[in-house]
């Protein structure tokens, strides 16, 4: 009997003890996974915030090694490491493993590239021999800063191709993938020699970890795009996406007003926390009922549309409210429109020529620096305060489409192209104008300047601001990202017209980049060219936009020199601007027949003294109200301009001048502020040009 009890309490004592034994977490990896260049590794390295989070249920162990190489061939092999072998004794539970970022020098990738995946799958085996049945988590790696000093000359390519190794190495070992990546990339400030993350980098990772290891993301949370009053895009299918805890099903419904189901998908949240659905194409009209639940929560949207959603964005004459336009008195108490809804991203701060306070630098660093949205209708009230060019542009669509129509407006004033271009798209083909940006003449002094007086009390040298590059994209385009829309309304040059070489690449990598955002390479983007106005750059800078058209497909460019002021960088009358905007979205995207642009130059006939040019939209050219052409100049081969005389046969322009015997070019609204009046019948004005 003494026996027996003693075998009992035993079992007791046993159970007890496995009762109150933690949870293993090795965090296995190099430098990163230390903490180095942190003030305390052994406090603020990412596996010691982890265990703060995790508590007293969990022992993380930190089995960093600074310079490892995952590569056995490496020049400094993880596996050859004692803390290697102090995480194979740890017998992890739960092994979270973060290499791969030292494999891109030059002496690893390049040599032993085809080793990397079997290497990390050996590695990823010994685990499991160490500990039978333990979960394993392999990380894609945290990000390289552009300043890294191989940046160009491999690693940034070399790390994106060990990432796609990583992916794969998790389809074959078939462990847990998770991203160090993405949570840290849009926060260069936070990553300050190129490869560590500061401590609260490094939080957040732990952060991430946390959620990873527990499948705990905070329940079902859906895009700040989602409101009441929303317009979501019709004819195509739409995309819902968001978070959940692990394992979580969502179910999306739409219903009609009446309350009848009009269809129903379903998700489940995978270890990430990610979930989307795939609406099916919805029926122009409304309103509608969208409706999310987990099980546990439900969020309900009513009062929604279907129809048309463009995206207004650009610098301040996008930015420009319809209470400023030259026709406000006359056009807000119109303004009752219940089909159009706007949602509009107004700045927290604007960049006038202040010093901000501490505050408002944390929250440029945090990307916190649009104030919350929500759909509206349109009323006065709330079109007064939306832009302009967006407002008349869009009540021309519902004019024309008898079709709800949203507008989101995104516009910064003095941005640069660059702020709204995203970083993998500047690092892969620009990365010189992301280095020293507040010291490279890529980007405008006025806007460099300003920006300096903005952040004056900052003593963080890698402190963010608006214009920075991708920096309005991080806070502000990201956030929009799959929200299904039809196209880009943009107005903005202003503050990169110093240097009309880079705007063209700029601009061509400012279409690519959205284009790939929202996953359409034929997404119409229809945009503004400079109106006229009195510095001298502007004349080659508009004839520069004109070009674009010619090298980006599905645009088109709304001229605006004829409403433009001389003394003003903001002319008030926008109506014809976002008029002119709609006639190339009815033209081209909706195949209306309406006349998109006023004349474009297209080419030319040197016929002796005289020269011929050809234009599109040609229809009924003449002199604005009736007036002889003026603003026509012809140069000959030494290239010395002379006014020119221009008359209209047919549709063609005739050019010459009794001082160029043997005409080679010609141009028309060579004037920083012009007053060119070539119109077609449509009495829209021909653009800016020089003869190629």
């Amino acid at each position: 009997m003494k026996k027996i009890t003693t075998l009992f309490l035993g079992l007791i004592l046993c159970l007890l003890l496995q009762a109150q034994e933690k949870t293993r977490i090795a965090c296995v990896g190099n430098s990163i996974t230390f903490g180095y260049g942190t003030a305390n590794p052994e406090t603020d390295s990412y596996p010691s915030q982890l265990q703060k989070l995790m508590g007293e249920k969990y022992e993380v162990g930190n089995f960093g090694r600074s310079g490892a190489t995952l590569l056995n061939h490496g020049h400094r092999p993880y596996m050859q490491m004692e803390e290697f072998q102090q995480a194979i004794a740890f017998k992890g539970d739960i092994v979270v493993i973060h290499l791969g970022v030292n494999d891109t020098d030059p002496r690893d990738w390049p040599n032993y590239r085809d080793e990397f995946i079997p290497d990390y799958m050996a590695l990823i085996d010994s685990f499991r021999v160490a500990r039978p049945g333990c979960r394993i988590l392999i990380a894609k790696m945290s990000p390289l800063g552009v300043h890294h000093w191989r940046f160009e000359s491999g690693t940034r390519d070399w790390h994106a191709e060990i990432q796609l190794a990583i992916e794969q190495i998790a389809k074959n070992s078939q462990v847990e993938l998770i991203d160090f990546h993405t949570p840290l990339y849009f926060y260069p400030n936070l990553i300050q020699d190129n490869i560590h993350p500061v401590k609260e980098g490094l939080g957040i990772l732990a952060n991430y970890v946390k959620q990873c290891i527990t499948g705990d993301f905070g329940g079902l949370q859906v895009s700040q795009m989602y409101t009441d009053h929303m317009v979501i895009q019709h004819g195509q299918k739409v995309d819902i996406h968001g978070l959940a805890n692990v394992g979580d099903k969502v179910t999306v419904s739409l219903y009609k007003e009446n309350g009848k189901l009009v269809q129903t998908a379903s998700a489940t949240a995978d270890n990430v926390g990610k979930w989307s659905v795939l609406l099916d194409p919805i029926l122009a009209g409304g309103p509608y009922r969208l409706q999310m639940t987990d099980g546990k929560r439900k969020v309900v949207y009513r009062d929604v549309l279907a129809g048309e959603v463009w995206l207004c964005s650009g610098q301040s004459n996008m930015a420009f409210m319809l209470k400023q336009d030259v026709a406000a008195e006359k056009e807000i108490p119109l303004a009752h429109h219940s089909q159009i809804r706007f949602y509009d991203m107004k700045a927290r701060w604007l960049t006038n020529d202040v010093e901000w306070d501490e505050s408002v630098l944390d929250s440029l660093n945090r990307l916190q620096y649009y104030l919350p949205a929500a759909w509206e209708t349109c009323s006065p009230e709330s079109a007064s305060e939306f832009p302009a060019v967006g407002y008349y542009f869009g009540k021309m669509l519902a004019d024309s489409l008898n079709v709800p129509i949203g507008l989101i407006n995104n516009a910064i004033g003095g941005a640069g192209a660059e702020a709204y271009v995203d970083r993998k798209t500047l690092e892969d083909e620009f990365p010189a104008i992301l280095r020293n940006w507040t010291g490279n003449d890529f980007i405008q002094d006025w806007a460099r300047g300003r920006a300096a007086k903005n952040v004056a009390k900052s003593s963080n040298k890698f402190q963010r601001h608006p214009y920075e590059p991708c920096y309005l994209y991080e806070s502000g385009i990201a956030p929009l990202q799959n929200y299904p829309i039809k196209g880009v309304i943009w107005y903005q040059g202003e503050s990169n017209a110093h240097n009309w070489d880079t705007h063209t690449k700029l601009f061509q990598l400012l279409v690519k980049s959205w284009r790939r955002t929202w996953n359409n390479p034929e997404m119409p983007f229809y945009y503004v060219q400079l109106s006229s106005l009195n510095r001298p750059s502007w004349t080659w800078f508009r004839d520069s936009q004109r070009r674009l058209m010619d090298l980006v497909p599905y645009t088109g460019m709304a001229v605006s020199h004829d409403v433009g002021d001389s003394l003003d960088v903001h002319p008030r009358m926008k109506q014809p601007v976002g008029q002119r905007l709609a006639r190339w979205a009815l033209n081209k995207t909706y195949q209306k027949n309406v006349m998109p642009s006023g004349p474009l130059y297209k080419s030319c006939d040197i016929r002796g003294n005289y020269m011929m040019l050809k234009f599109d939209y040609a229809n009924g050219l003449h002199g604005r109200n009736g007036e002889a052409l003026n603003c026509f100049e012809i140069a000959g081969p030494d290239q010395l301009f002379y006014p020119a005389t221009a008359e209209v046969v047919g549709d063609q322009i005739k050019v010459w001048s009794d001082k160029v015997k043997n005409p080679k070019t010609v141009r028309y609204g060579w004037q920083p502020f012009t007053r060119a009046n070539l119109v077609n019948e449509e009495e829209l004005p021909a653009s800016t040009f020089i003869t190629e």
